[in-house]
């Protein structure tokens, strides 16, 4: 399959109609070039905030009630171009307000049946925690779909071996990112790769790029689309099938070939993913030497 990973910016909307036109010229490219699976960042749906005006884009509460209350035309429009377009779609992450508690960070997987679930977020980063108030949600899951089995890693997650481990039967896992230092987008990129050598799997990491002065959320934000799969039989030996040019808004594009993951994950020059389970007995039994 072809996968189309996004570096994406965000604009300042006046209307429902520029989003709707934005979001089909950036599916429409990406089907152009063959891609089956698109993949969006972290936190692309705030861009929708502007609708409501300068006031409500650049609060932190407003912004979240916002968006979260413009997620079903959002769920509509993305069942359309999947539907339309006959691809896999993981839309841009948003805040999402369900009952009384906080919002939690969900990202959206369409399928060109009409098929869709969501993914939460598990992990929260600081700016999560201690300014915005947006919570973990629930739980996490792995998506049997036509192109394989996928799991998702909202950005933080991916930094997480234990929850990569979760989703060790997946042969894509998808990491949509917002991350606004470069230190940041390494973090994630390194995470990501080392889920695909854990695993012995794909990962594929969208970011969220540009500047966007009115928002307090999403003001500054860097990265670039990437696609990593094990240094190993069947990969590239940098583990990297492609990387886009940072800060560059666009697609970034690899072929992932689902036989190439089995065959590493059943005779790779390494068995990372078959191997884990031997740290246990290791981890476990830690000895002080004082020198």
């Amino acid at each position: 399959m072809k996968v189309a990973t996004a570096a994406y910016d965000l604009d300042w909307l006046d209307n429902w109609t520029q989003y709707e036109d934005k979001l089909d010229r950036w599916v429409s490219e990406a089907v152009g070039q063959g891609a089956e699976l698109l993949v969006f960042p972290e936190y692309g749906a705030m861009e929708l905030s502007t609708l409501d005006g300068a006031e409500v884009a650049g609060d932190l509460e407003r912004s979240i009630r916002s968006v979260s209350d413009r997620m079903g035309d959002v769920q509509n429009l993305h069942t359309r171009l999947a539907k339309e377009y006959k691809t896999h779609i993981l839309g841009a992450s948003a805040p999402v307000l369900e009952g009384p508690g906080r919002p939690v960070n969900r990202a959206k997987l369409y399928t060109p049946e009409g098929g869709q679930d969501h993914q939460d977020k598990q992990i929260m980063t600081r700016f999560e925690r201690e300014d915005w108030d947006v919570a973990p949600g629930g739980p996490l899951k792995l998506f049997d779909t036509a192109l394989g089995k996928i799991g998702v890693l909202i950005c933080y997650d991916s930094e997480f071996p234990l929850l990569g481990r979760a989703l060790q039967e997946a042969d894509l896992i998808l990491v949509p990112s917002c991350t606004e230092a470069l230190s940041g987008y390494w973090r994630v990129r390194i995470g990501a790769m080392s889920r695909a050598l854990e695993n012995q799997c794909v990962t594929v990491m969208s970011s969220l790029v540009g500047s966007n002065e009115w928002s307090e959320a999403v003001d500054m934000n860097t990265g670039t689309g990437g696609i990593f799969g094990p240094p190993d039989t069947g990969f590239p030996e940098t583990g990297v099938l492609a990387e886009g040019q940072l800060n560059k808004p666009g697609w970034t594009y690899a072929e992932v070939d689902l036989s190439a993951i089995a065959h590493v994950r059943a005779d790779g020059r390494v068995l990372n993913r078959t191997h884990w389970a031997e740290q246990d007995s290791r981890v476990d039994s830690v000895t002080l030497c004082r020198l």
